[in-house]
């Protein structure tokens, strides 16, 4: 009769006990900013500044499809009135006529303080002459009906200055006083949310009230047939985390589910697959209470990573019930348990390289992955037998390995295969050396094909900005910054003039710098001076003084104003402008100075704008080529840290083996399998990612104890058909388990399932034909 002892048992409950009170108080998330570097450079920071904080983080794109178009119209009214109103937005626009005429108030009230034309030499009687020549030219234009109604008021065109230095190619459509698609047959709004992009839940509540708001507008309007499409960073990242906590949900479920079923088609007993699964589920709640505790915040990709620990730490119990019986428990622990231990310690010293990343993602992965597995092996060498019921019985399938044993026997005979698929595996990633890693980021990206194309397709329509091309200033106050913004606006226009750059945007266009401001204001002459001027400059042009008593009298006005401060542009679009590109910071301010780059395909000069900016102080960054070397940075780094795992795997086994060749045939199946599972993901198309990579680490994990079992020492598997056996059930419960995964439409998740389970496989038939056969 087995004796219960109540130590081990009792430490694994408290064990259980601190680990899920640890993990019930974890903080849980799905943003990928825990893929971001801890120590970021500073173009890297800006990087990450603009995918948690930054306005395209916060820019959501609408669009209103179905009904018609006075009907779209009066739903995007009526949608922007209702989430102007609701307060978890900046800023509402959708091209209303009324807006756009505030706009257009707010900029001629004030357009001698934001017009860059506005010096001495302007009101001269030379200056007014030419300006209010060129003012007349221009009412034989497509614009001069609007500036017939202004010539009285605003004769030298100051608006005009104004609204010429606007992007306004890309502006959308309007029709029915509201912006709509190019085939006109979709209403648009561009939302700018209050809540930063790193913050999923107030994301998640803003879309939530846009589609119930606009439900609601429908029902009331009789619209049944409208819909809404909504697209922007945010919905990317709110749908990001749904679909990675309900994949997580799924794939843990149902690979509990194969592997339960698994396991009693083989074991024919409730309680041993019971006992069995008690080390996977202690190792990811283990997994997950080292997670919280060492980085306070538990990634959903790291939950999700916990389906593939059901396929390797099944592992464990499989080889404890399947190679001992009750008479012979101590025998298994003296025979076995050296091996296995030996499997923990390299996937140990394997993912204890992911642990000094920079990346806090992918040392989340190393920390679980060692926490979990570690658990697993201890509670099936420490807990399991003291829990196994004496009279525990499982099915017999010794038959199995014994069927088995002729077809090892066979492999072992085809051993000279494995260099020869080894080197074709190698002759493939040479080939195909320039296509073998991903280069973008593209490739750990969770957004579907749909969302993108609904995305890009919005943006056309809206005109939205593209943030590829950004020049950044650091500054401790608001005004400094202001007066930096326009020292470097002063250079870039010298590169709009040489046809580098198209345009670019700066906050100092809505809002200068109090110097500058008092500067254009000094540069008004007195009302009687200027009324002098303007007769001499009138002279030889079709316009009377006596019509331009309105413009002598906004002139003296405009001498007194007050200046304008960020409350004077609050309620109109020009503050979205403003508070877009001019960032408060813990350490300062930040401006952004987005660069339009000119039409066609000659490639951008950046050194000539990276020359221009010399000795300002001001950094020009490519968001693209950024997030891409930062990709990079990222690969390059969880490459040698692999590199560096596997060499440590290395020592460890010829310290513990002892036996040049037995570490020969442990490791070479391990490595071959690899080059063989990176050769076929390349020769199908499959760029490789950094979740690959954790993937290879994985076969490194699973493979070395099935390399193990078949080099040891004193016996050969051959020779015992449970321990065969053994090694194939291991190995379906692996294969089950991260063939699930391959199944995910999560790329993430997906690039580890087809990685593992396959090299799982491929591990074990090349250890099988690479497996030492000592005389009978």
């Amino acid at each position: 009769m087995k004796r219960l002892s109540a130590r081990p048992v009792l430490l694994w409950l408290l064990g259980l006990a601190l680990c899920a009170g640890v993990a019930l108080r974890a903080h849980y998330t799905a943003d990928m900013s825990a893929f971001l570097p801890r120590s970021p450079t500073p173009a890297q920071q800006l990087l990450v500044d603009q995918l948690t904080e930054g306005v395209l983080s916060r820019l959501l794109l609408v669009g209103i499809e179905g009904s018609t178009p006075t009907g779209r119209a009066e739903l995007s009214r009526g949608l922007a009135k209702h989430l102007e109103d609701g307060g978890l937005f900046l800023s509402v626009r959708n091209g209303d006529a009324a807006i756009l005429a505030r706009d257009r108030e707010l900029l001629f009230a004030n357009r001698y303080l934001l017009s860059p034309t506005v010096r001495p030499e302007r009101f001269t009687p030379e200056g007014l002459h030419a300006a209010i020549s060129e003012s007349i030219d221009l009412l034989a234009s497509p614009i001069g009906l609007m500036l017939k109604g202004l010539l009285g008021r605003d004769p030298t065109g100051e608006l005009v200055e104004l609204i010429g230095s606007l992007d306004t190619s890309g502006s959308p459509a309007s029709e029915n006083g509201v912006w709509v698609s190019r085939d006109g047959e979709r209403a648009i709004l561009m939302l700018q949310t209050r809540a930063a992009g790193s913050d999923t839940d107030a994301q998640a509540l803003a879309i939530t009230q846009i589609r119930s708001a606009f439900a609601n507008l429908a029902s009331k309007a009789g619209q049944p047939e409208a819909r809404m499409v909504v697209s922007g960073a945010a919905v990317f990242a709110v749908n990001s985390r749904t679909a990675i906590e309900s994949e997580a949900v799924r794939l843990t479920t149902l690979g509990t589910t194969a592997v339960i079923a698994l396991l009693l088609l083989i074991y024919r007993s409730f309680t041993a697959v019971l006992l069995g699964l008690l080390p996977v589920a202690s190792g990811a709640l283990a997994g997950i209470a080292a997670v919280a505790l060492g980085f306070g915040t538990v990634h959903g990709l790291t939950i999700g990573f916990g389906t593939t620990l059901i396929g390797e730490a099944v592992d464990y119990s499989i080889y404890y019930f399947v190679q001992s019986d009750e008479e012979e428990e101590g025998g298994w622990m003296k025979r076995f348990w050296p091996t296995i231990r030996l499997g923990v310690l390299t996937s140990i010293f394997g993912f204890a390289s992911l642990l000094f990343s920079g990346f806090p993602g992918l040392a989340q992965l190393g920390l679980y992955s060692i926490a979990g597995l570690v658990t697993a092996a201890m509670v099936t060498r420490f807990v399991l037998p003291h829990l196994r019921p004496a009279k525990l019985r499982i099915h017999d399938i010794a038959p199995i390995g014994r069927a088995l044993a002729g077809f090892w026997a066979w492999l072992s005979r085809l051993r000279l295969i494995v260099p020869i698929l080894g080197l074709a595996a190698v002759l493939v990633l040479v080939a195909n050396r320039d296509h073998v890693w991903s280069s973008s980021l593209s490739g750990l990206s969770p957004v579907s094909a749909a969302d993108q194309a609904l995305d890009q397709s919005l943006r056309a329509d809206l005109g939205a900005p593209n943030l590829r091309y950004l020049v950044v200033l650091k500054a401790g106050s608001r005004e400094d910054a202001l007066e930096r913004a326009e020292f470097v606006g002063e250079r870039l226009r010298g590169l709009v003039a040489d046809g580098v750059l198209a345009g670019f945007e700066s906050p100092a266009r809505f809002l200068p710098s109090t110097a500058t401001q008092q500067a254009r204001r000094n540069a008004l002459p007195e009302r009687d001076a200027l009324a002098r001027n303007l007769e001499t400059a009138l002279v030889g042009l079709p316009l009377r003084p006596d019509r331009l008593n309105a413009f002598l009298d906004d002139v003296d006005q405009a001498r007194t104003q007050a200046l304008l401060t960020p409350e004077s542009l609050r309620g109109s679009t020009l503050a979205l402008a403003v508070d877009s590109l001019l960032l408060e910071r813990p350490q300062g301010w930040t401006v952004l100075i987005p660069l339009r780059t000119p039409d066609g395909d000659a490639p951008f000069q950046a050194a000539r704008v990276e020359a221009a900016l010399n000795g300002t102080e001001a950094l020009f960054v490519d968001i693209f080529g950024e997030s891409n070397n930062l990709y990079r940075t990222y690969l390059d780094e969880a490459i040698l840290l692999s590199l560096a795992g596997i060499l440590a795997i290395v020592v460890l086994m010829g310290v513990v083996l002892r036996e040049p060749m037995r570490l020969v045939r442990v490791m070479v199946p391990v490595v071959t399998a690899e080059l063989i599972v990176m050769a076929g993901l390349v020769a199908t198309g499959h760029a490789l990612t950094l979740l690959h990579l954790v993937g290879m680490l994985l076969i490194v994990a699973v493979g070395t104890n099935y390399a193990l079992f078949f080099n040891q020492a004193e016996q050969n598997p051959g020779d015992d058909p449970r321990t065969l056996a053994s090694l194939l059930l291991a190995n379906l419960a692996t294969v089950i388990g991260f063939g699930i995964l391959a199944l995910s439409p999560v790329p993430v998740l997906q690039a580890i399932g087809i990685t593992v389970g396959p090299g799982a496989v491929l591990t074990l038939v090349l250890s099988a034909m690479l497996a030492h056969r000592a005389p009978r």
